[in-house]
């Protein structure tokens, strides 16, 4: 008998401990790349079905002004990651591209910053990242990996250290067709112009033009074009690479199953983690170009390939969400879902069809700091912690996500740097009436180009444009003769005084204010201008890691599968999908609506 109940005792004091040690919560993080807010049912769409996103608004919290520290892919995962300000970390251009295109680039998030995975990692927990990366991988070596995940915090890698472009998906068009067709009309006129003058020169007796030395130019050129047209021909073959830690499976990637494939991984870092702590991080390449979608998804949706990949990335959520119950961890996990940065308006496939998303009444899109290339979705879940259908309609920051989680953690926030995130849970739990933030600052690449002023116990919204991008054709959302829109030079218009809107009465920006029309007007010009001056002098020099040196492509850098002979090229997934995949998808029934 006192065997029996020492055995009981033993019992209990076993499952008290293990619920103590369950009071950590995990989190699962969703990421889509280029969604707009307007796509998603939560935030209004009636066309395209994602209820398992939906979800998300009805059991959690909504929030209505979630903004992106930057509107282009590299600088906001840098501050998501890092909860600062990526001019601070020097992942911010000072030039006219604004994230890493070759896979072979020598820049990448430093690794003297530190992470909310790094920070979880020493907190005990398993941390993984599932999808897309793009902040960098090798620093001086091919194989060095100084960029990697795993050196910011990430025990396990599956998905792209790039990103996905156009050119990895044959017959979906060329990421550098405009720049190469402008770089084209520009050269030609000059070489000619340039040769015309020296024959002339030559003629008049004027300069003696050594024959042979100008033909050497001439060939040295038509050799430099040459290695140019083949390498981007093989821009797939070097670039489009999945790796599975820090062993490269495919290269080029297939879009065969890949969603499936990178559920798969999301659901199965789950399962092997259930008795931990974990950090999952599942960073979608959908709906960035290339678009695609999977047999079981192709031409389901009203709005075309766009819509097919969105609703398939919605099937993705849906399995993640499940198998966390399935695990039964929902009640004590954070669920959070956003994008990097707004819809890519100016994205429309080589036959005309819209490849771009929606971003509601919202003005711009991606790679500007109007609301559409900002404000995105930012859904969070946490049941019995966060109020279920709750909306939260101050500003918030994808960056506040870093203090969120380290205090959840009880981590130690870094002391020897700044961190401009705020901790969300006061705000989400009414325990504040708004957020921290009484500035968000908005960097089009290194260059601050608008504000938002949030007065402390007010509802106003204020926001300046010191500089806008130059839309065209007039009239327009973005910058289609462009493909994307840029930050500097003849590509913008500076404003003098700044634009001024009010966010709440004006949310889609169409009424710039004035004196005559804001009795207000310069004292909030005033106010936002110190509020500058003061986020300036924070500021510290950092080395860029999106210099021309750093983004240019380097041979000696080229992660490579197999040997160079054979152009890179391997393939240790072998397109897999298991059955699993295929009744999953089939099961998919976007139409369900929740109870």
């Amino acid at each position: 008998m006192n065997i029996l109940a020492a055995f009981l005792l033993l019992h209990l004091a076993q499952t008290i401990l293990g619920q103590g040690a369950d009071q950590r919560p995990n989190y699962v993080i969703f990421m889509a790349d280029d969604l707009g807010i307007g796509d998603l049912g939560c935030y209004g769409n009636t066309t395209i079905r994602t209820p398992h996103i939906d979800s998300l608004a009805h059991d959690g919290v909504l929030l209505t002004q979630h903004i992106a520290a930057a509107s282009l892919c590299t600088p906001s995962r840098a501050a998501f990651l890092t909860g600062r300000y990526a001019v601070r970390s020097g992942m911010a251009s000072v030039n006219r591209i604004g994230v890493f295109l070759f896979a072979a680039a020598s820049g990448g998030l430093p690794t003297n910053e530190t992470t909310f995975a790094k920070l979880l990692k020493e907190q005990g927990y398993s941390t993984g990242l599932i999808g897309k990366w793009h902040l960098g991988l090798n620093c001086e070596a091919s194989g060095d990996h100084c960029h990697h995940p795993a050196n910011h915090g990430f025990d396990y890698f599956y998905g792209l250290p790039l990103t996905n472009l156009r050119n990895c998906k044959p017959g979906s068009g060329n990421v550098f067709a405009a720049g190469s067709r402008k770089a084209v009309r520009t050269a030609v006129p000059l070489v000619a112009l340039a040769l015309f003058t020296l024959l002339l020169l030559d003629h008049l007796a004027l300069l003696a033009v050594p024959w042979r030395a100008l033909g050497f130019v001439f060939l040295d050129a038509a050799l430099l074009i040459g290695a140019v047209v083949l390498f981007l021909s093989k821009f797939r073959q070097l670039n489009c690479i999945l790796m599975q830690n820090d062993t490269i499976i495919q290269q080029p990637f297939s879009f065969d199953s890949l969603t499936q494939r990178l559920t798969n991984e999301a659901t199965s870092f789950m399962e092997r983690n259930v008795g931990r702590p974990f950090l999952l991080f599942t960073s979608y390449i959908h709906v960035h170009t290339a678009l695609y979608a999977s047999r079981e998804f192709l031409g389901k949706s009203k709005h075309g390939l766009y819509g097919d990949s969105v609703e398939e990335m919605d099937w993705s959520v849906g399995e993640i969400l499940a198998s966390l119950e399935r695990l039964n961890l929902s009640r004590r996990t954070l669920v959070y879902f956003t994008s990097d940065q707004g819809a890519h308006v100016e994205e429309i496939s080589d036959e005309g069809e819209m490849h771009g998303g929606w971003n509601g009444i919202y003005k711009g899109g991606k790679a500007t700091n109007w609301e559409g290339g900002i404000r995105v979705p930012g859904l969070l879940r946490w049941p019995g912690v966060l109020a279920a259908g709750k909306q939260i309609h101050g500003p918030t920051s994808n960056m506040d996500l870093f203090p969120t989680i380290a205090k959840l953690a009880e981590a130690t926030m870094p002391n020897d740097r700044i961190i401009d995130g705020r901790d969300l849970m006061p705000l989400l739990r009414d325990e504040a009436l708004q957020s921290e933030h009484e500035f968000l600052f908005h960097y089009c690449n290194s260059y601050l180009s608008a504000v938002r002023w949030h007065p402390r116990n007010s509802s106003a919204v204020w926001k300046v444009h010191f500089f806008t991008p130059n839309f065209y054709p007039q009239g327009s959302q973005g910058c289609y003769d462009k493909h994307i829109c840029f930050c500097h030079g003849s590509d913008v218009h500076h404003h003098s005084p700044p634009l001024l809107y009010d966010l709440v009465g004006d949310p889609a920006e169409t009424r710039p204010l004035t004196p005559a029309s804001e009795p207000r007007h310069r004292l909030i010009l005033e106010a936002i201008s110190s509020a500058v001056g003061d986020h300036r002098r924070t500021l510290e020099p950092v080395p860029n890691q999106l210099s021309a040196g750093n983004m240019v492509w380097k041979p000696w850098l080229q992660p490579c599968c197999g040997s160079p002979w054979q152009l890179c090229h391997c393939d240790r997934e072998g397109g897999k999908s298991t059955q699993r995949d295929r009744s999953a998808a089939s099961e998919y029934s976007p139409t369900q609506t929740r109870a």
